[in-house]
């Protein structure tokens, strides 16, 4: 039996993280919105957007990191050292070195001039990073201490990991630190001064001017490309000549910039190796446009079904009784949670008048009492604000077959949250997306009887199911509910269109507010549909139509991940533990993200 003391113990540490995380980006991205002057710039998937568009790793020290990384140890055998996480400061100054690069940076004639060289390359980008943050204007000393906290805090972080041991390590450092020193007139870290002193030394003949022409022409980026050109050049170069003395046989590089392990350290030294709930990926591909340029190869099999439909009578019975036993252990009062629910989600309206008030409107009705008596100040009124709970929610869970494993945890959550949901005012939905066949069914038989045509879109039966409709109250849709127990019901899933039905049948609600609530456990997977289209197929679509209904604005879209960070698609999301939390717990998380600011 599972030690569930212990399980509970450990989720909340790992929920604080993801908070924690949460809690940075929101603020970081409200520096950058400030600073650069632009809006549309959030992180999701802990990557940096501009709209729809993905920006690039600007430079290495402006990616710290929220949770602690441990060092290597000094031998084969030896415990890593000490584990870091960067301060607040870190993350300050990691966001207003990127927006003083938006800012101050024309990207266009960076991209127009890069060199083709990946070392080069990566040369040429970091000073243009340390031009943009030389521009920072006086009147923010703030802004150019916290860059060079975050600066300072990289190099020791480069130290602790001894990435500076090897012969491109120290150059690289050395480079980074000395460039950024004469641009921005701050002084070399004291800590690095005697290690960088001898490669320093070697240097100096080889960059010297065109380190002093960094200075001189900070202000004109094309002037300045010349030097940081020269620069990178002369990097490449060293590097090149470093690895033909110690691999002359594995110099295989190609022109798309792939290179070797040690270089990929030098864009993200600390690179996966983040404890806690994985995170969903963010594709190459940005979701740009609307979802319609996703297809499928045919609908013909496609439905829409009422869970119960799909369970016998007797088994829908006992699914019942054993969903009632989990919610009668759960122990949690749906008339509490649902004051907490309308503390979160109703909206103040004015509901008539107070009368009797001594200031506010003349109330016409008491005039008399004036002249009656004239020492009589209650002549007013006020109107009356009262919270009123205008709102539709609908949940759309995941049915998926790893989902099989949280079912009787999700179901109780669920249970008592659309109780206590109809008690607060909400009308309510329950929702689920699933395939009506394992690997395509007949829609993947009918493609090959087609001749395999290529680029088929989606091959599979879509399966929808609903599980209590917005007409429906509570009490009659109850045992439907329990057909989320049912293991025959998970198979693959198809997370784009699910999310577009079910933001459609929200919009048709006649309300003020109107909440989407995902729930899901993993990306978009289909196994026929991968095989025949691109891999990442699935998963653009329901990042473009994710984007496409949070930029509509109608719809309040959230995601619910469980066990998976889903804010690569969402941005509003929340992870839970269903294996080692309680439903108090989850109910509280749930109440956390519905509850979060627009």
């Amino acid at each position: 039996m599972p030690d569930t003391a212990q399980a509970g113990s450990t989720a909340p540490s790992v929920q604080a993280q993801v908070r924690h995380q949460q809690r940075l980006d929101a603020l970081c991205a409200a520096t950058l919105r400030a600073l650069s002057g632009q809006s549309g710039l959030h992180y999701r998937g802990r990557k940096l957007w501009q709209g729809h568009t993905l920006l690039p790793s600007f430079a290495p020290h402006l990616h710290p990191q929220a949770e602690a990384v441990p060092a290597p140890g000094d031998g084969p055998g030896a415990p890593p050292a000490p584990a870091h996480a960067d301060d607040l400061a870190s993350f300050r100054g990691a966001a207003d070195g990127v927006a003083l690069r938006l800012r101050f940076s024309d990207r266009a004639l960076h991209q127009q001039l890069r060199p083709a060289l990946p070392m080069a390359r990566r040369v040429f980008d970091l000073l243009e990073q340390y031009r943009a943050e030389a521009m920072v204007p006086e009147v923010w000393p703030g802004v150019r201490a916290n860059m060079r906290h975050r600066f300072e805090a990289w190099s020791q972080a480069f130290v602790r990991a001894r990435l500076h041991e090897s012969a491109q390590g120290i150059l690289l450092l050395t480079v980074a630190t000395i460039c950024r020193a004469r641009v921005t007139g701050d002084p070399v870290p004291e800590a690095l001064q005697d290690l960088l002193e001898g490669t320093r030394f070697g240097l100096a003949p080889r960059i010297g001017h065109a380190l002093a022409g960094l200075r001189r022409s900070r202000h004109h980026q094309a002037d300045y490309a010349v030097h940081a050109l020269a620069i990178g050049a002369v990097v490449a170069a060293l590097v090149d000549t470093q690895a033909d003395s110690s691999k002359p046989a594995a110099r295989a590089r190609d022109e798309d910039g792939e290179e070797d392990a040690w270089l990929q350290i030098w864009v993200d030294f600390e690179a996966d190796s983040e404890p806690g709930f994985a995170s969903a990926p963010t594709q190459r591909d940005s979701p740009e446009g609307a979802p319609d340029a996703y297809c499928a190869f045919t609908t013909a099999y496609d439905r829409v079904v009422d869970a119960s439909a799909l369970v016998r009578t007797e088994q829908l019975a006992s699914l019942r009784a054993t969903l009632d036993v989990s919610v009668a252990q759960a122990a949690v009062s749906p008339g509490l949670l649902a004051r907490q629910l309308q503390a979160r989600l109703a909206l103040p309206e004015v509901d008539g008048w107070d009368s009797g008030q001594e200031s506010g409107r003349i109330d016409g009705s008491r005039l008399g009492q004036l002249i009656a008596s004239p020492q009589e100040r209650r002549l007013f009124r006020t109107e009356h604000i009262a919270p009123h709970t205008e709102c539709a929610l609908s949940v759309l869970v995941d049915c998926s077959g790893s989902m099989k494993t949280h079912a009787l945890a999700l179901a109780t959550a669920l249970d008592v949250l659309l109780r206590a949901l109809e008690r607060a005012g909400v009308q309510t939905e329950l929702l689920g997306y699933t395939t009506g066949a394992w690997n395509g069914g007949r829609a993947l038989r009918d493609w090959r009887r087609a001749g395999k045509p290529a680029a088929p879109g989606r091959l599979n039966e879509l399966c929808h199911l609903v599980f209590k409709d917005q007409a429906s109250p509570y009490r009659s849709a109850r045992r439907s509910l329990a057909a989320l127990l049912k293991p025959e019901l998970f198979r693959e899933c198809v997370d784009g269109e699910a999310l577009r039905w079910a933001s459609a049948r929200l919009q048709a609600q006649d309300v003020r507010r109107r909440i989407l609530l995902v729930v899901s456990d993993g990306s978009p997977m289909d196994g026929a549909t991968a095989l025949a289209n691109d891999p990442h197929y699935l998963d653009r679509h329901l990042q473009s139509t994710a984007a496409h209904i949070e930029a509509q604005g109608q719809i309040e879209l959230r995601g619910v991940g469980v066990g998976l960070d889903l804010s690569a698609y969402y941005q509003r999301s929340v992870v839970l533990d269903l294996a080692g939390q309680t439903t108090r717990q989850v109910l509280a998380e749930v109440l956390g993200v519905l509850g979060a600011a627009l």
